[in-house]
């Protein structure tokens, strides 16, 4: 069975830097360090997709084109069952956690993201995998320091990384590549021990 990981954010050139797009740029990084081909639009999937093998596993890269509140429709392109839902691989930015830090879960709820709320209604299943990448600054006490208030969420998630932070990404990009190789080559429980 294949491996579908996809990357969570919007299409358009304006969003390609904002830290919503965090997922759709880890997963864009994985493919390139992987060597998937070249990037191909599938108009059914509303989506771009890179296929190869990871390890020895077939896997597919997917970052869709639409909004991230549509997301589903490109997931269910590609996971026709519940079983094979197991097999996805959601990558996604997180309030909740401080840049620099990635979570990898199984089974568990959308957390309020639109992104994980449309894949998880499209496919009428939560039995899918995340990796979480934070987005939020540190507080003292190195917990997330969030933004309060819509208005401001909406303006923080929206805004384009910063230098520093650009350059921070690389690294989590990398950590978030390993973890979506030990996913695929040796599992999810092995992955979330070694990266959680």
């Amino acid at each position: 069975m294949t491996w579908v990981i996809i990357g969570l954010g919007n299409p358009d050139e304006e969003y390609a830097r904002t830290r919503h797009n965090a997922g759709r740029m880890a997963v864009q990084k994985f493919a390139q360090k992987h060597g998937l081909s070249e990037w191909k639009e599938e108009p059914k999937a509303k989506s771009f997709i890179a296929r190869g093998l990871v390890g020895k596993e077939i896997t597919v890269a997917v970052v869709p084109n639409t909004y991230m509140n549509k997301t589903g429709s490109a997931a269910a392109h590609y996971i026709k069952s519940v079983k094979a839902a197991e097999k996805l691989v959601a990558v996604y930015d997180e309030l909740d956690l401080p840049l620099g830090t990635i979570k990898i879960s199984f089974d568990r709820g959308s957390g309020g993201h639109k992104g994980i709320e449309s894949i998880s209604t499209a496919l009428k299943t939560k039995r899918f995998v995340r990796i979480r990448i934070g987005i939020s600054r540190e507080g003292k006490d190195g917990a997330a320091k969030k933004p309060q208030g819509d208005a401001d969420v909406e303006k923080y998630i929206l805004g384009e990384f910063k230098a520093d932070e650009m350059e921070q990404l690389k690294g989590i990009f990398k950590r978030v590549s390993e973890a979506l190789e030990c996913i695929v080559t040796e599992g999810r429980e092995i992955a979330m021990n070694r990266f959680n």
